[in-house]
């Protein structure tokens, strides 16, 4: 391998990894340096275009190298996952949307102020669309700290839905539909939960009590037992998805899920 090749690699592992894991490789690049460091720019220098070349289809070869890697990973993750399955708690006090009793259990760890959890709640309606009265739905929380709005709106949630289970859901609809919104704060909170015909004081009162505190502290630590570090997380008939991904991802799995003899539709 010329230097050229090499420090493009070198380059393309920093800024794609932050570290190289081929010892061999270090050493060879570690001792052409060591050597002589003048040589690196020297050779830049005499050959600019070659160099850029030689980077590009470095990165290019890196990228489609991770890119092999992470779908070797997903795959296997995905047949450990039709294996063990995850088995997220749903308490009957849980807000479920859909039929109780579909074949199809979709839970969600989301955040009510992040984007993507935005994305993963119109996917959530496809889904609906395409299998209708077979998906039970259950909205759980992981709101992150990022979001400065994201613990209050899991809070005035789970408030709202102390005094209706429906109204909750129309809450939980409407903040996802008017996200930008939330950068109103609690102001916006307030004008939806008016809207909805909801008791204010009873409200103020349930949002900080003991009982929503530990629901959606109970919702977190769950999330993260499961690998759900960004939000939105699913987890379809113990299944994970890690990611706002689109609904044709999740009719893959379904595919899958029936392939095995684990869903009947």
């Amino acid at each position: 391998m010329n230097l050229l090749k090499l420090l493009s690699l070198a380059i393309v592992a920093y800024f794609i990894t932050g570290c190289s894991t081929d010892k061999q490789f270090q050493k060879k690049l570690q001792q052409a340096l060591t050597d002589n460091p003048d040589i690196v720019f020297d050779t830049i220098k005499q050959h600019p275009e070659k160099f850029m070349m030689t980077l590009q289809t470095a990165a290019m070869e890196a990228k489609q190298s991770m890119a092999k890697k992470a779908q070797e990973e997903e795959v296997k993750q995905l047949e450990q996952a039709l294996n063990n399955p995850l088995k997220p708690k749903i308490e009957k006090s849980r807000i479920i949307k859909g039929n109780p009793n579909a074949p199809l259990t979709i839970v969600e760890y989301s955040d009510f102020e992040c984007p993507f959890c935005a994305r993963g709640y119109n996917t959530v309606n496809q889904l609906f669309k395409k299998y209708p009265g077979k998906i039970k739905f259950i909205f759980k929380h992981l709101p992150l700290n990022i979001h400065p709005n994201a613990m209050i709106s899991a809070k005035y949630f789970e408030a709202i839905a102390l005094q209706s289970k429906k109204k909750a859901l129309q809450f939980h609809n409407q903040i996802f539909e008017q996200q930008k919104k939330l950068k109103q704060g609690e102001k916006f909170l307030k004008k939806l939960a008016n809207n909805l015909n909801i008791d204010m004081s009873k409200l103020a009162k349930d949002i900080n009590s003991d009982q929503i505190e530990k629901l959606i502290t109970s919702d977190m630590e769950e999330a993260k037992k499961y690998g759900m570090q960004g939000t939105p997380g699913f987890i379809i008939n113990g299944i994970p998805v890690r990611g706002a991904y689109p609904a044709e991802y999740f009719d893959e799995i379904i595919k899958k899920l029936t392939a095995k003899g684990k869903l009947t539709l």
